[in-house]
């Protein structure tokens, strides 16, 4: 039996079942906004496990302005490296020179970039941080084992025997939910046969805030830059390559794996070596076919996994509870029941489409950009080459990037409640 200060309240208004950076940022922006309402998370990781997190996540400007309104920012910025340039290539890996098509400057308006890199342990922490200050209770080491929505309201029964009450289930359980099936809520999915490749590494010369992506036959490599460490300039890597050949370079040879990873980053830095040991994890497209269900929301990854071509996978989860704090908040404030069907079809209606589009979206990129067809090659580069000819639409790509583009929730526009 886990010894928990939530033994001693049982009954709440929202319960989060997961802290990742989604649950735990949806938690806080609910209880910030209103403080009456009782909130706890739920999460199945044993205490701790966040800290051991050595990867690094890209924060949309929109994401920013969110956690700054959350008070979470101020915590976050000073090792957060700020995106300032982001060039693209489309090229082969034994191709001695790579042309850049596409460039974009680092700014969405006067002296804020349209992304920063940070810290996965720094984010997780300030939100940590915030909940606890705001008093929400974070129970962990153990999953939600079942759930029974009747009436006014959900019973959550947890893997230790205890139960919970509440209003409101939000499922920020990640990408193989087991709320969401325990909902019975269907999905779209796919697997695309790429793994992703994860990994820091440093190197001997200033990344000066460039971020870069190469679209290769195997899939993107793109080089995020991070705040210089104990290990000096540092930048982090996502890597797409086929299934078998990414657990062959992260099973395999130390040497064989750094071979290949300075065939793909070159030598413009000067000279690298992997600071972390690499992890690859699948790639595939889930979309849940439906956000919400009776007394339960899906959030983040739980409502969606797309491809990392675009880097906006955590992005859309901040979007998701954005919206879903913006609906529940006012919701509460004109008397309604949070959890009722009627109230969490307002959030589905908000996010489903955007969703869908930007699952399609990357989707198609993957698919477009993950082969050597020589006449597809040959459309792509010149529509890239148009791209960069054309301020307005690298403005509108900016704009999509860093989250402010469509029907914004008020959190993202760094605006409360």
């Amino acid at each position: 039996m886990v010894d928990r200060k939530a033994n001693a309240k049982n009954s709440l208004d929202v319960l989060v079942a997961g802290a990742g950076y989604v649950g735990l940022a949806a938690a806080v922006s609910l209880k910030q906004a209103r403080p009456s309402l009782a909130i706890a998370v739920v999460d199945a990781a044993p205490a701790g496990v966040w800290q051991k997190d050595g990867r690094a996540s890209a924060i949309a400007a929109a994401a920013c302005r969110m956690l700054d309104q959350l008070g979470v920012w101020a915590g976050i910025a000073p090792e957060a490296q700020a995106i300032t340039e982001m060039i693209v290539t489309d090229s082969r890996t034994a191709d001695p020179v790579r042309p850049v098509f596409l460039t974009f400057d680092g700014e969405v308006a006067p002296g804020e970039p349209f992304a920063h890199m940070v810290a996965n342990r720094d984010l997780n922490g300030a939100l940590r941080g915030s909940a606890e200050e705001l008093g929400i209770d974070i129970i962990e080491g153990v999953a939600v084992s079942a759930f029974d929505p009747s009436g006014a309201g959900v019973t959550v029964h947890l893997a230790d025997g205890a139960t919970l009450k509440a209003r409101l289930l939000v499922a920020a359980d990640g990408v193989n939910s087991k709320l969401r099936d325990m909902a019975g809520i269907k999905t779209v999915k796919w697997e695309y046969g790429q793994s992703g490749i994860v990994c820091t590494v440093a190197h001997e010369r200033p990344h000066n805030g460039r971020a870069e992506e190469h679209f290769l036959p195997a899939g993107p490599f793109a080089t995020l830059p991070l705040k210089p460490g104990k290990d000096g300039n540092r930048s982090s890597i996502v890597w797409v390559e086929r299934t078998e050949d990414a657990r062959k370079l992260v099973d395999g040879d130390d040497l064989v794996f750094e071979h290949e990873l300075e065939l793909r980053f070159g030598l413009k830095l000067g000279e690298i070596r992997v600071a972390d040991k690499p992890r690859a994890w699948p790639l595939g497209l889930t979309l849940a076919r439906a956000f919400a269900a009776p007394r339960i929301a899906l959030v983040g990854d739980a409502a969606h996994g797309i491809h990392p071509i675009a880097g906006q996978g955590l992005n859309l989860g901040f979007k998701d509870v954005a919206a879903l704090a913006e609906v529940v908040v006012e919701a509460d404030r004109l008397g309604q029941d949070i959890g009722a069907l009627d109230v969490l079809e307002r959030y589905q209606q908000w996010r489903r489409f955007d969703t869908v589009q930007m699952g399609v979206t990357t989707d198609v990129l993957n698919r477009l950009f993950s082969n050597d067809i020589g006449p597809l090659r040959a459309v792509r580069d010149i529509g890239l080459g148009l791209v960069e000819r054309m301020p307005r639409l690298k403005d509108f790509f900016i704009r999509q990037a860093s989250g402010l583009s469509g029907d914004t929730p008020r959190l993202l526009k760094g605006e409360a409640i």
